[in-house]
């Protein structure tokens, strides 16, 4: 199981963010399959009987409608269960919640955010995670949505057009050892009441239910 990353995986970030090319990927690739992927593998097998089946994130960025061509992501970042981990040069990254929202996502969110028994509910949770030295994250509107009271009450949360929470440890000796796993479990826990009222009151977009019934058939 998880004996932590590999002692080049900090080493393997930083070279990748100083040449990020095909070259340098090539000659360090054994550097990322075995100090970075296959313990990213490993952390996720070892959480999976608490958070369910994780899944890594590919490593080649989609530059398809990017004016930026760089080919290669400078972090290796991870799900299971609504929770989120990345290791990259600057150390370990977790988070909960919704990074990305599509319009059907947004309008369920706002909705239950005005709801008087779910949106007081999430303004706590936001509190309790804030006051633990969470941050709050997500992309938000810089006023209010159209139509909504300009004094209301949860005016802020209901900016967000995604909500997450995170925090990240630099480097350290912890990131090459079995101990990081039991740090990643404790913040997915505290993390979780958020990720849960985001699956609870805004779930998956009604459009990829739709696809995903669509191509089963």
């Amino acid at each position: 199981m998880f004996t932590g990353f590999g002692d080049a995986a900090v080493d393997f970030y930083e070279g990748l963010e100083a040449d990020n090319s095909k070259a340098y990927w090539q000659d360090n690739k054994h550097l990322y399959d075995d100090h970075v992927r296959a313990p990213m593998q490993a952390l996720l097998l070892t959480l999976e009987p608490e958070f369910g089946e994780g899944r890594i994130f590919r490593p080649y960025r989609d530059v398809r409608f990017s004016k930026d061509k760089v080919p290669y992501k400078t972090q290796c970042g991870a799900t299971a269960g609504g929770h989120y981990v990345q290791v990259s040069a600057d150390g370990i990254m977790v988070a909960a919640g919704y990074y990305a929202m599509v319009p059907d996502q947004i309008a369920r969110y706002r909705a239950a955010v005005d709801d008087e028994r779910h949106g007081p509910e999430l303004e706590q949770i936001v509190a309790g995670l804030h006051d633990d030295g969470y941050a709050l994250g997500g992309d938000r509107l810089k006023t209010r949505p159209r139509g909504t009271d300009p004094d209301h009450p949860r005016l802020d949360l209901l900016r967000h057009r995604s909500l997450f929470a995170h925090t990240s440890w630099e480097p350290s000796d912890e990131l090459h050892t079995p101990a990081l796993a039991d740090r990643v479990a404790a913040a997915w826990r505290r993390m979780s009441p958020l990720a849960d009222w985001m699956h609870a009151h805004v779930g998956v977009t009604l459009d990829d239910a739709a696809r995903g019934a669509r191509g089963r058939r």
